[in-house]
C-alpha cells in the first residue's frame, strides 16, 4: 500500500494561499484536498469554483473537490469548469447518485462519493461501477479539528474488502493526526487528508514526515 496525504487546503492560511501550496507542493504531495461547504447541507461556508480556480492557476497538483452541498448536480459542471480533477458527492445529499457520478465522468474526469460517520457503507454499494473514489468521512462533516471517530475504522477495512479487485481510490477524512494515522494506515486505504494535523504544526516538514512514517 502506498501511504498518500492529501492535505486539506481548508486548515491553510488563505491570506498566503499560493505560498502555502507551494510548501506542500515540496514536501512531494501529489493532490490537494477541497472542502466546499455551502451552510445548508453542513453548518458551514467555505470557498467556490472562483478560489478554486485560482488555485489551479498556481498548481498542476491533482486537485480533488469535496462537494458537501445540497443538490450537487446543479453545480458539478461549475467545478469541472474551475478545474477540478476529482469531484465528490455526498451521499446523503444527491438526490439521483447514479445520475450524478455519471455527470461527472462525462467531463473526463473521477468521479467520486463521500459517506458520513452515521451512513451505512452499504448504500453506496450499488454505484461502485460508476465510481472512482470513496471519501469516509470519520467526522460529521462542517468544520476542521474535530475527533476522531474510531468506528469507522470498520467502515475503512470493509470497503477496501469489498473494492479490492476494482480501481476505487478509498480515502479518510477528519481527525486524522499522529494519534490516529497509524490505525487508518492499517486498514489499507489509499488516501488520508489531513487539515489542521499539518498545516497547524510549527515545522510542516517535520509533521508531514511524522505522519507519513507513522
Amino acid at each position: 500500500m502506498n501511504r498518500i496525504i492529501s492535505p486539506s487546503l481548508l486548515s491553510a492560511n488563505f491570506s498566503r494561499l499560493t505560498e502555502d501550496i507551494r510548501l506542500v507542493e515540496n514536501l512531494g504531495v501529489e493532490r490537494l484536498h477541497l472542502d466546499i461547504m455551502d451552510g445548508h447541507f453542513v453548518p458551514n461556508l467555505t470557498f467556490g469554483p472562483f478560489i478554486i480556480k485560482n488555485i489551479r492557476e498556481v498548481t498542476k497538483l491533482h486537485l480533488e473537490t469535496h462537494l458537501m452541498i445540497k443538490n450537487p448536480h446543479k453545480y458539478i459542471e461549475d467545478y469541472v469548469k474551475a478545474g477540478s480533477d476529482t469531484i465528490i458527492i455526498h451521499q446523503e445529499a444527491s438526490i439521483n447518485i447514479k445520475k450524478d457520478l455519471e455527470l461527472i465522468r462525462s467531463f473526463n474526469i473521477l468521479s467520486g462519493i463521500a459517506i458520513n460517520p452515521d451512513t451505512d457503507e452499504d448504500k453506496i454499494l450499488p454505484y461502485l461501477e460508476y465510481l472512482d473514489y470513496i471519501l469516509i468521512m470519520s467526522v460529521f462533516p462542517g468544520f476542521g479539528g474535530q475527533k476522531f471517530i474510531a468506528s469507522t475504522l470498520n467502515k475503512m477495512r470493509k470497503l477496501v474488502r469489498l473494492t479490492k479487485d476494482s480501481d476505487i481510490t478509498i480515502a479518510v477524512d477528519g481527525g486524522v493526526n499522529l494519534s490516529t494515522i497509524n490505525d487508518i494506515y492499517n486498514t489499507g486505504i489509499d488516501i488520508t487528508i489531513v487539515g489542521s494535523a499539518l498545516y497547524g504544526a510549527d515545522n510542516i516538514n517535520s509533521r508531514y514526515t511524522k505522519l507519513l512514517n507513522a
